[in-house]
């Protein structure tokens, strides 16, 4: 029997499938070297590294012991912080400032989807957003659990692993990168991405976590991105963006988080083997040494994973119709042209 969408037994040709509709989109993103097939690859491989590199943060900060007496320096360092101390500021953050936060957030999401007609990224960015902090309380609750290997005292092991808060800032940063304009993406990411490190880097120093679980979060945030962004495309909802230099303006805003993410990897490194393995009780100086390398690693990581986002997502737009609707013909000709999703192929006799 002939394929439906070349030839019929009666040697007439078949109509092509009506482009526009949500069948033929996700058809033409299984397409071989389709830009939805593309752009669906890189971001399930980017997905995967990040949970094999969260994994290695997991491994090596709370199941080994080294890494827990650099944790424990660092969250008894954060005393050291004359700036972000707990007896500061401790009492100008509401209790129930995660619910606020996550109302808040889901309905500027959802405010700004529907606006723009873009409704299954809306849905793709709200549950987004809802399953990467559901997945975080699971896994700090739950799954990965923290053995006491270094002997601390209760105190210093305060938090789980990962951060709730910081999955929730960083989430909300990269829903709102699928629904907002392509031309304000970068802005977006810019700016929610330095308010998520500002909060993360909060609640290292008033002692709610530690330095591995900010930057589990943060991983964990774009692993659930990159998966939603993998879906969308799997659905056919990814469109080519028009190709150009970039604006003046997204260089600019790039640029200090270029530089943030370059001087916390860099400088957070360059610390780390000097409070690495300090038993307790650690002297002020190396506490400090380690409470400063982990904010920097933590604010490092964060601003280098919406850099990776932004960079995945370049010349990718999200829309309703990724595949431009055509009006299908009124009435097929026998030598009319085929097009589809499909490569061409020879006409062939049926027998």
């Amino acid at each position: 029997m002939a394929p439906i969408d070349r030839i019929g037994t009666d040697s007439r040709a078949v109509p092509p499938l009506e482009a526009g509709t949500w069948w033929y989109a996700a058809v033409a993103a299984e397409a071989p070297g389709s830009f939805n097939g593309r752009v669906r690859k890189r971001l399930r491989n980017a997905a995967l590294a990040a949970v094999l590199l969260l994994s290695v943060v997991y491994a090596g900060l709370v199941l080994t012991a080294t890494g827990q007496r650099w944790e424990n320096a660092a969250t008894a360092g954060r005393l050291t912080d004359g700036t972000l101390s707990a007896e500061q500021i401790a009492g100008r953050v509401p209790h129930h400032f995660a619910l606020y936060s996550l109302s808040l957030a889901l309905l500027l999401i959802a405010v700004v989807g529907v606006l723009r007609r873009r409704y299954a990224p809306t849905v793709a960015a709200l549950g987004s957003v809802i399953g990467s902090v559901a997945l975080a309380e699971v896994l700090q609750r739950f799954v990965l659990h923290r053995p006491d290997l270094a002997g601390a005292p209760g105190h210093l092991l305060h938090g789980g692993f990962p951060s709730g808060h910081t999955t929730l800032a960083l989430s909300v940063t990269f829903a709102l990168a699928l629904v907002v304009p392509y031309r304000l993406r970068v802005l977006v990411v810019t700016v929610g991405a330095l308010w998520a490190t500002f909060l993360g880097a909060y609640t290292l120093a008033i002692g709610w976590h530690r330095p591995g679980d900010l930057i589990g979060a943060e991983l964990l945030s774009l692993v659930i991105v990159c998966g939603t962004v993998a879906l969308l495309a799997r659905k056919g909802k990814a469109r080519r963006a028009p190709r150009g230099r970039a604006p003046l303006r997204h260089v600019v805003m790039t640029v200090p988080v270029v530089l943030g993410a370059l001087a916390g990897l860099g400088a957070g490194l360059l610390l780390l083997p000097r409070s690495v393995g300090a038993p307790l009780p650690v002297d002020p100086a190396t506490a400090r040494l380690a409470y400063e390398s982990g904010q920097l690693l933590a604010a490092g990581t964060g601003l280098a994973a919406a850099l990776l986002l932004l960079a995945l997502l370049r010349h990718v737009d999200l829309d309703e119709s990724a595949v431009p609707p055509r009006r299908a013909p009124a009435g097929p000709e026998p030598d009319a042209e085929i097009t589809g999703p499909f490569p061409a192929e020879q006409d062939h006799e049926i027998s």
